[in-house]
């Protein structure tokens, strides 16, 4: 007889929904899921991405289901959740780790085009995901969803004005939906990550990167399987029944707060 108290831990034939889970830190939850039963779908809108990481699953025997969606086009979000709903039945889980990036612009020179696209693919396209998958979970009395903040919009990193708008953003509508939600047994949580993508060093040549390694702790950054992983299956199993609405810093104590 399985033990309640672990049985809580488990993710074991979770349906959960990872978008942007080709590259970087949504492959790594989307891996990591995998390797503990789910059943994850990747939600990812470059193509060559797509069937990559869905093979790189598939070779691990994860039960997966490729589906491109653009987090822009609130219809294509729509359609991969009813594409997620009509293969498995239900969805138990949904990560909101997508956003499209702009470049680094001084507040005097932000563009209304880098605040349309971080506020189109990050806030917009976290609240259609959410939206689409609420009636689901609603139904069936339970639900995690995870979305992503940053704290760069915490503590106003310099050059990131748009970006630190639309993650506050983010972590504001994670707030509401958590204590709107909570009677339907939705969980509603943020995570702010600091981990690499395992696509090249070109982001350790910025100044972003020198200021965050000279005030971390543990001196390096995280690996998206194996330290933001794990964190994303605590928020999408039955452990966290009883926390929603905060935002996590998975960032080695880099940035610590009360």
């Amino acid at each position: 007889m399985k033990d309640p108290a672990i049985a809580m831990h488990t993710v074991a034939d979770k349906v959960i929904v990872v978008t942007g889970a080709g590259r970087g830190v949504g492959k790594g939850m989307a891996v990591h899921l995998g390797r503990g039963g789910a059943k994850v779908v990747v939600a990812e809108w470059k193509r060559d991405l797509l069937d990559a990481a869905v093979a790189e699953l598939e070779a691990l025997g994860v039960t997966t289901l490729g589906l491109q969606c653009n987090v822009m086009e609130r219809g294509e979000i729509e359609a991969m959740v009813a594409a997620t709903v009509d293969r498995f039945g239900r969805v138990d889980g949904l990560i909101n780790n997508a956003q499209t990036f702009r470049p680094l612009a001084s507040m005097s020179e932000v563009s209304e085009d880098d605040i349309d696209v971080f506020y189109r693919s990050g806030v917009k396209g976290t609240v259609w995901a959410m939206q689409a998958v609420y009636p689901h979970m609603r139904e069936q009395g339970w639900g995690r969803i995870v979305n992503f903040g940053s704290s760069m919009g915490i503590t106003g990193g310099k050059g990131f004005g748009a970006y630190n708008a639309s993650k506050e953003a983010i972590r504001a509508l994670t707030r509401t939906a958590a204590r709107e939600w909570a009677p339907d047994g939705i969980v509603v949580n943020c995570i702010a990550p600091a981990a690499a993508d395992h696509h090249g060093d070109a982001g350790k040549q910025s100044e972003g990167y020198r200021i965050f390694m000279e005030n971390c702790p543990m001196g390096r950054q995280g690996d998206p399987e194996l330290d933001i992983g794990p964190l994303a299956w605590f928020l999408c199993s039955d452990a966290c029944r009883y926390l929603t609405g905060h935002t996590f810093m998975a960032d080695g104590g880099a940035f610590m707060w009360a």
